[in-house]
């Protein structure tokens, strides 16, 4: 059972989605940046392989979408002496990337860590994508505390991932009752481009496919 198909739990169009009647403001490049959460070496093999790989694919298009829309990208490694560093293949992206901040904590939520605090109210944005694992720990923690700021939050589904289709599950649903947008990684590229036939539309489309 992969994580995908447990998706009984959730409202919305393929288990996913927001609030029923509740509209959704759209993605905008001067308010939106990226959240990379904890996806890491040592955590990384404790998730089911289909699921740990499709969240690395789709966290690798984040991050490369945001770097080629201007989006600030923030990184968080969660005790890095017992959990690993930041996996290749998101780390080679980070690196290729331009605005990343990154720290490392001992906190779940990486919003309650205090560099975020310092880091969010530089940047100054109100609209945060998010990636990372686990879904129903670090992930669920953070987008708690970022919504209880009064900031909007989408989430990726097929960017998150926990040990547990289950724990993936009922995470996406806590993050649902939390006030956040659970999305795709896709659905929120495509809401930043905006329209196609531009340079970033064109760039982009060669990851997309």
């Amino acid at each position: 059972m992969t994580q995908r198909r447990a998706t009984g739990a959730l409202g919305g169009v393929g288990g996913v989605g927001g609030v029923a009647g509740v509209s959704i403001e759209g993605l905008s490049r001067s308010r939106a940046a990226l959240l990379v959460i904890d996806i890491q070496d040592r955590l990384l093999p404790a998730m089911p392989v289909d699921d740990a790989a499709r969240m690395v694919r789709n966290a690798v298009l984040l991050i490369q979408a945001a770097d080629q829309l201007g989006l600030p990208i923030v990184a968080s490694q969660q005790y890095p002496r017992g959990l690993g560093p930041t996996v290749a293949a998101i780390e080679a992206a980070l690196a290729a990337a331009r605005l990343v901040y990154r720290f490392d904590k001992l906190e779940f939520s990486t919003a309650a860590a205090p560099p975020f605090a310092a880091l969010a109210g530089a940047l100054g944005r109100d609209q945060w994508v998010v990636c990372g694992m686990e879904t129903h720990v670090c992930v669920y923690q953070t987008v708690r505390d970022l919504v209880a700021r009064g900031w909007a939050v989408h989430v990726c589904a097929d960017a998150v991932c926990s040990r547990t289709p289950l724990n993936w599950e009922l995470g996406l649903g806590l993050l649902q009752r939390a006030g956040a947008i659970v999305s795709s990684a896709e659905a929120c590229v495509f809401d930043l481009l905006g329209l196609a036939g531009t340079e970033e539309f064109r760039a982009l489309a060669k990851v997309l496919k």
